[in-house]
């Protein structure tokens, strides 16, 4: 019976008369819901937001790397539905969880997203759906969270009746080279017949799928690619912070190793680490480690220092104002970008939050310039955008640079300000010469 549901799930699969759905219609299910789309299955995206789904009813598009134009012409073909209504979940044979797994204030996995979906989801799962779970979380969970979940829900039996996978999500917002279609895809199942699933599946959509032996080695590998990227983040930035004590130029000291063509991997220093994976998973696989007893010292170490940097460039701020023989304290500051990165409107932990919170702790009057954000929102303030750049520009104290937008003209900044604080180095050689400039 078992081979006969995987046949015909599999058929159904390589034939494109399967119909797909997407559980979570954020920066990472929202695309992949196109690819699917795109690539010929009929695709229903799932979320409880209504906002959401009115706006994808409308073929309006929240997510910078999807076009409201590319949804539009999907909804209106009908390849893409989008509804806030779980019930039709029964209805489909394949299921991707792309739900947020963000940390609580406490700094512990908050899994009440992937909990509340597998709850919604366990009541209509059916024979012959494979179920691939692509939010980014602790090795372990797609076995000992999903799988009992739905197992006693249903009363079906896995890589039997019901096949189920993990697969981490790889996105990177606002990146072109590499999306979600070929961007290699890993793989891993409960069972050999849930990964075969899962492969079949991804298959037909993306370019290259990786299968791997198990849902723990993929959720292992998507937590080791981003602690790769936040230990290293955090080594250059204690760089900067040695290089600071030592009267030596960082960015200079890291172009001059960029040099080497083998043994170096350029990484820079920042304001801080943002985004939704670097900051976070590598301390989803912190907290797993220290229910076994281990403490993960290079994850704690770089997280240490990380954290550390806003509090940091609010230093460099104040001793900067301070050679000006100004107080922080009442002083006009105008930050630059509040994205986590470049050229994006994503602000998921933003260090650019961290440091104006932090101006405003201190009594200075902060406002901020940000060409794809209009509005942050935090828990004691809330600030806007402002319209007129240039002359919040002359009239601040001080510019500080936190996201450097490739929109914004830095040659006119630095002409027009009277003091800047640069942590991106967006200024280059002209910030480096300049009296008025304070770099990382």
């Amino acid at each position: 019976m078992s081979n006969t549901i995987l046949d015909n799930l599999t058929a159904k699969l390589n034939n494109k008369s399967a119909r797909v759905a997407i559980l979570g219609l954020g920066y990472v299910g929202l695309p992949l819901a196109v690819v699917f789309a795109e690539a010929g299955f009929k695709v229903l995206g799932v979320d409880p937001d209504e906002r959401k789904i009115a706006a994808l009813g409308r073929g309006e598009s929240y997510v910078l790397d999807v076009s409201s134009e590319k949804i539009s012409a999907l909804v209106q073909s009908g390849a893409f539905q989008a509804t806030s209504d779980f019930s039709q979940l029964k209805d489909v044979d394949a299921i991707s969880i792309c739900v947020p797994t963000p940390l609580r204030k406490t700094g512990d996995p908050d899994l009440s997203y992937i909990v509340n979906a597998t709850d919604s989801l366990a009541q209509y799962v059916r024979k012959g759906q494979v179920i691939v779970l692509e939010s980014t979380t602790y090795p372990g969970t797609t076995r000992e969270l999903i799988l009992p979940k739905i197992e006693e829900t249903s009363g079906l039996k896995v890589g039997e009746d019901f096949f189920l996978a993990f697969s981490p999500e790889r996105v990177d917002p606002g990146r072109t080279d590499f999306t979600t279609i070929n961007t290699p895809k890993v793989v891993g199942g409960v069972t050999p017949a849930c990964l075969k699933a899962a492969v079949a599946w991804y298959s037909q959509a993306l370019q290259k799928v990786v299968p791997v032996s198990s849902t723990e080695v993929a959720e292992m590998a998507k937590l080791l690619e981003n602690t790769f990227r936040m230990i290293n983040i955090g080594l250059v930035n204690e760089l900067a912070l040695m290089c600071d004590r030592l009267g030596v130029d960082v960015w200079e000291v890291i172009d001059a190793a960029a040099t080497k063509p083998f043994g170096f991997m350029k990484f820079q220093p920042g304001p801080g680490l943002g985004g939704h994976c670097i900051p976070i998973d590598p301390l989803y696989l912190s907290w797993k480690l220290r229910s076994l007893n281990y403490t993960a010292r290079f994850i704690e170490l770089a997280s240490e220092i990380n954290t550390g940097m806003p509090r940091y460039v609010v230093t460099k701020v104040q001793d900067a104002l301070n050679d000006h023989a100004k107080a922080i304290k009442g002083s006009k500051i105008l930050v630059l970008g509040v994205a986590y990165k470049p050229d994006i409107d994503d602000l998921r932990e933003s260090p650019a939050i961290d440091v104006i919170g932090l101006l405003l702790q201190k009594g200075a009057a902060v406002k901020f310039f940000d060409p794809y954000i209009s509005r942050v929102v935090h828990d004691s303030w809330e600030l806007h955008s402002v319209t007129d750049m240039d002359k919040e520009v002359k009239e601040a104290d001080c510019v500080v640079i936190i996201t450097n937008h490739s929109s914004i003209d830095y040659s006119a900044v630095l002409e027009s300000a009277r003091l800047i604080v640069d942590t991106r180095n967006a200024l280059g050689v002209q910030g480096k010469e300049s009296p008025k400039v304070v770099r990382l």
